[in-house]
């Protein structure tokens, strides 16, 4: 699937109008999808632990082994709530080169409430 400038741009302007309703009860229930290669726990996994990721310099993660392209992509950059909507949606796209295989979030609402779940993941319980 290819996602043209217009379509990205739709989908980082939804996700960010969305972020202040994230639920991060329902962000718990998403994070679900990416139990599977990563943990808000201390430690990696097949990808880098996210606990702390919100406001994380990217490709920072201690011990992870990041892709020549997420290296590249993340000199100088943090992961802001608009950095991770725009990667959440369509990995692949924003970060050609990216070893991540998950194809994206393609509901705002999703993303916002994953955000919400990453900025305290403790807090829920």
């Amino acid at each position: 699937m290819k996602i043209t400038l217009a379509s990205a741009l739709l989908i980082l302007a939804t996700a960010t109008a969305a972020q202040a309703d994230g639920d991060a009860t329902a962000g718990k229930t998403v994070f679900k999808k990416c139990v599977a290669c990563h943990t808000t726990d201390p430690g990696n996994r097949v990808g880098p632990s996210l606990g702390g990721v919100v406001g994380r310099p990217v490709a920072s993660a201690d011990g992870f082994k990041y892709s020549k392209a997420m290296q590249e992509f993340g000199k100088d950059k943090v992961w802001d709530e608009t950095a991770l909507s725009e990667f959440l949606a369509a990995p692949r796209a924003t970060v050609k080169g990216t070893s991540m295989a998950f194809a994206g979030l393609k509901k705002p609402q999703d993303i916002a409430d994953l955000l919400a779940f990453l900025k305290d993941p403790a807090a829920v319980k």
